[in-house]
């Protein structure tokens, strides 16, 4: 399996490093931060690389056996490049609120699910049997139901991995899951409790720049998986090529070098980072 690289500049450039006023920090996460800069806290970079790698492998491994991955980013700088994510892997994602009972009431948002697909069919073909106001308040209704929606409409079942930005912005998601037991990858912030998340990556989570570059190495590492797993891509499966079905799918400020030179981290492989990661917990 090809390694997914990335360098200590490349975290730098997008604001990685960058935690929260002292004012707001958690102590739980004392362990991941380096030092404070005017007043605000500068992850360890250090720590950030070998859990970032262990969270890739996770999230690899989920799509290699087919398995569901949903992000979730409701803020508004995360809104975008989460849906960009998920489409651009097949996967699913909920980035504009997140409804109560998302994943532990599921048979009550399928019922929702179902009333969107309803409503999305009258208004396709049946036109000439409604009047323009009733059309706009199905239209309305459809609108509704789809931003809160349209990003899990075909996934089929709860999710088998939670990708979510903002732990401490998306709780509730995190809670469901962790009552569900589905595993979760979550950026963690300085003010962020690490408790529930099952692959913590200490990382500034309100920077566009630093989501964006979160998101683009978690589609690299599930398309790779996917590509591995013999899985269709979207744009294979608009093709026609190895389509997964619907039905298949409801089946079941950093340390430098001497001299001040940035010191740059690539590493090898998925599991050479996830098994540091694990010496870095134990030690």
């Amino acid at each position: 399996m090809s390694a997914i690289s990335f360098s200590m500049k490349d975290l730098i450039e997008a604001g990685v490093h960058f935690g929260h006023k002292t004012k707001r920090w958690n102590p739980k996460m004392a362990p991941f931060i380096y030092g404070v800069r005017n007043d605000t806290h500068i992850i360890d970079l250090n720590k950030t690389v070998p859990l970032m790698y262990n969270a890739l492998q996770a999230a690899y491994d989920v799509a290699k056996s087919g398995g569901r991955v949903l992000f979730v980013g409701t803020k508004r700088q995360a809104a975008s490049p989460v849906a960009d994510t998920a489409r651009a892997c097949g996967q699913f994602y909920v980035n504009h609120r997140w409804l109560g009972g998302m994943l532990t009431n599921w048979k009550t948002i399928q019922n929702s699910i179902r009333r969107m697909y309803d409503v999305e069919d009258a208004m396709a073909n049946n036109n000439e049997e409604y009047t323009k106001k009733e059309l706009l308040n199905m239209q309305r209704d459809y609108t509704k139901l789809d931003l809160s929606l349209g990003g899990i409409r075909k996934m089929g079942h709860v999710p088998d991995l939670v990708i979510v930005i903002d732990v401490v912005f998306e709780d509730l998601a995190v809670k469901e899951a962790n009552k569900l037991g589905i595993p979760v990858i979550g950026i963690v912030d300085t003010n962020a409790d690490i408790a529930g998340i099952n692959y913590p990556i200490p990382g500034n989570d309100d920077a566009t720049k630093a989501i964006i570059l979160y998101c683009d190495l978690f589609a690299q590492a599930i398309r790779q998986g996917m590509r591995d797993g013999g899985i269709a891509l979207p744009e294979e499966q608009s093709r026609g090529d190895m389509k997964r079905t619907e039905d298949a799918m409801s089946a079941g400020e950093p340390r430098r070098e001497r001299g001040g030179k940035m010191r740059e981290v690539t590493v090898g492989s998925f599991e050479d980072l996830a098994a540091e990661a694990k010496r870095s917990a134990i030690n």
